[in-house]
């Protein structure tokens, strides 16, 4: 375990926002996050546990406590003729997951590939991209309590899956601790390329296999979306609307080029990038606080904008958008 006192947390969110925390701890195994809940290490409320820092935009310094989980290593639990059982640690970045799932050509997450962030995220924001969610594969989430201290595990249906969402990050949220997911991944060459220009872009690379999927969606992301590590982001900034078949019906009859989904738990899903270009949003900036040149759906941090900077410009965005189309979108980022 390692203990940090006022300590910038530029290197620890994706937007690159210099701001500072109170207190930020480390833990790199069970016996000492139980230590750190059971009340044997003082620590100051409220809590936050970091994800990887791609996903959360600070607004000012903060004063309770962040937990940096660094549960590691990647394990084969179980093997069957079509399915292997793998885990990795909440610490573990998930591109890296994915990267040794593809070369060990175990299917299931390789359309999730390059999305950043730390594995230990994976279940509470149940990630998606390409017509594939991250429930689809979790088996179980081995998590801590920390009211108690106590190791708690969640089945699939426990998790409480939804758009974006589950019950770590509704009803529990900040009342478990992510240390371990479990992954049902298949063991064979049948990649879901039903979403979008994915099955094309895979056709440049060959054969429709795991690899080449998991290469052909880290080109797509590389081309529309902005590294982190180059100018501040989150990624997708805004959730893309669900609605229902008849009001998508009668969106696509006003707007025939209006970009439509299958979502995975009923109804249609909007394309909120193409909401917010349609409304002359796309690549224009306020201050250092912008919306990115490629891919309306990132909001970028140019080098000095604050996180206020960035919230203000989501509201207007969001204005734009409901005066426009009268569809409310909802921040997949969270503000902290």
């Amino acid at each position: 375990m390692r203990i940090c006192r006022n300590i910038s947390l530029k290197p620890f969110n994706s937007f690159g926002l210099e701001y500072r925390a109170n207190t930020l701890i480390h833990v790199s195994t069970e016996k000492e996050a139980r230590a750190l809940f059971c009340g044997e290490i003082r620590w100051k409320k409220p809590l936050l546990i970091l994800g990887g820092g791609s996903n959360l935009l600070f607004t000012a310094d903060f004063g309770g406590t962040i937990l940096c989980p660094e549960f590691g290593r990647i394990r084969i639990e179980e093997e069957t003729g079509k399915h292997v059982i793998v885990s990795a640690g909440a610490g573990v970045k998930w591109d890296r997951f994915a990267e040794w799932c593809a070369e060990r050509d175990l299917s299931g997450i390789e359309n999730l590939s390059g999305i950043p962030g730390n594995t230990g995220a994976v279940p509470v924001q149940n990630i998606g991209a390409y017509g594939v969610e991250a429930k689809d594969v979790i088996l179980k989430v081995r998590t801590i309590c920390t009211d108690t201290g106590k190791v708690k595990i969640f089945n699939n249906e426990e998790c409480k899956f939804g758009y974006r969402t589950s019950t770590f990050k509704s009803s529990e949220k900040g009342r478990y601790l992510v240390t371990r997911v479990y992954f049902r991944l298949a063991v064979r060459q049948d990649p879901n390329l039903n979403y979008g220009s994915l099955y094309e872009e895979v056709q440049r690379f060959g054969k429709p296999t795991i690899k080449n999927t998991r290469k052909a969606v880290l080109k797509i992301r590389e081309s529309k979306l902005p590294d982190p590590e180059v100018i501040g982001n989150a990624g997708s900034f805004f959730k893309n609307p669900v609605i229902s078949e008849s009001a998508a019906e009668k969106f696509q009859n006003n707007h025939p080029e209006m970009p439509v989904y299958d979502n995975p738990s009923g109804g249609k899903k909007l394309a909120a990038g193409w909401l917010v270009e349609k409304c002359g949003r796309k690549g224009k900036r306020s201050g250092d606080a912008g919306v990115h040149e490629k891919q309306a759906l990132v909001l970028v941090n140019y080098g000095a904008a604050s996180g206020n900077d960035i919230v203000n410009l989501s509201e207007k965005i969001r204005k734009s958008v409901k005066k426009k189309f009268g569809i409310d979108l909802e921040r997949e980022v969270e503000i902290i």
